[in-house]
């Protein structure tokens, strides 16, 4: 049996269960996932379902122990997907079978939810950041290419990775709070000591900063997401227009978290920041019309 042990009836509803848990879950990359075509829209919202399932297994709350038994399970799936009833992993082989998709990044995936569950999470240095950003997004954007399909089989995948890295980055930058909140602390710690930064929150529940160094640091380490975000962004050029299209959509929302982040980094002492409805829609219509 599978993770969750459900039986799906056919291919089409597998697909159907991936496209409901990306409606409802993906709250910003359903607005770029929604501009493929129909075979790639459900390749991709598979993909993304079991993504999840694995993203989900670190965040949940569960004793640790289960945890990990969890993402055992999941390398073992990926091992047996042609034997699978579970919706999520009979779309995934499905998908498979018709995409090239590169399923040594799930186990990538799996390898950096798996920090997470180890204890307190804390970052060394920018190269452990990089490490870890690259198995929990940089695969993920590796996982999209293999769906987008591109004209360059040599160098789009290293460009999808970067910019895998320059959202996980953005999210990093985003939830500072909530991640400190859980013993999660990403922001490398070297840094944050050379800048006199010591994450707390103040008597209100807010992010505490009383000589602005922290506004300091994020706005450092902000603009070097925005580096990854021009290494990166070198993948559209090799898509196609569809294709072109989701990828601007997806890395656009959180472009313009990240630029704001940068314009005024208290703006994520006291809450989650995130872009309205709108918002998400003018992003995923000006990247279908090519603009951005």
């Amino acid at each position: 049996m599978s993770v969750t042990g459900t039986v799906a009836g056919t291919v089409g509803e597998a697909y159907e269960r991936c496209r409901e848990i990306t409606r409802t879950e993906a709250k910003n990359f359903f607005y770029g996932i929604r501009l493929l075509p129909p075979d790639r829209r459900d390749a991709l919202c598979a993909l993304y379902a079991l993504a999840r399932r694995i993203d989900d297994i670190g965040d949940g709350d569960l004793p640790v122990a289960d945890k990990r038994a969890a993402l055992e399970q999941v390398r073992k799936d990926l091992v047996a997907l042609d034997d699978s009833d579970d919706p999520v992993l009979v779309a995934v082989a499905d998908a498979a079978r018709r995409f090239p998709v590169p399923l040594s990044a799930f186990e990538e995936l799996v390898e950096g939810v798996g920090m997470d569950v180890a204890g307190p999470v804390r970052i060394a240095d920018v190269e452990e950041l990089v490490r870890y950003c690259r198995c929990v997004a940089g695969s993920v954007g590796r996982l999209c290419l293999s769906i987008f399909g591109s004209d360059d089989h040599v160098a789009a995948p290293q460009y999808a990775d970067q910019l895998g890295i320059a959202l996980q980055q953005t999210n990093i930058l985003r939830d500072v709070r909530e991640d400190l909140g859980n013993d999660r602390v990403y922001l490398p710690a070297d840094e944050l000591a050379r800048y006199g930064v010591e994450l707390c929150l103040d008597e209100i529940g807010a992010l505490a900063d009383p000589e602005a160094r922290l506004a300091g640091y994020l706005r450092f380490a902000a603009a070097r997401a925005e580096d990854w975000y021009s290494l990166g962004l070198r993948l559209v050029p090799h898509l196609d227009r569809r294709s072109a299209a989701s990828c601007r959509a997806m890395a656009g929302i959180y472009h313009r978290l990240l630029a704001r982040i940068e314009a005024d980094p208290t703006i994520v002492y006291d809450r989650r920041l995130s872009l309205s409805v709108g918002e998400k829609a003018r992003v995923a219509l000006t990247s279908l019309a090519g603009v951005g």
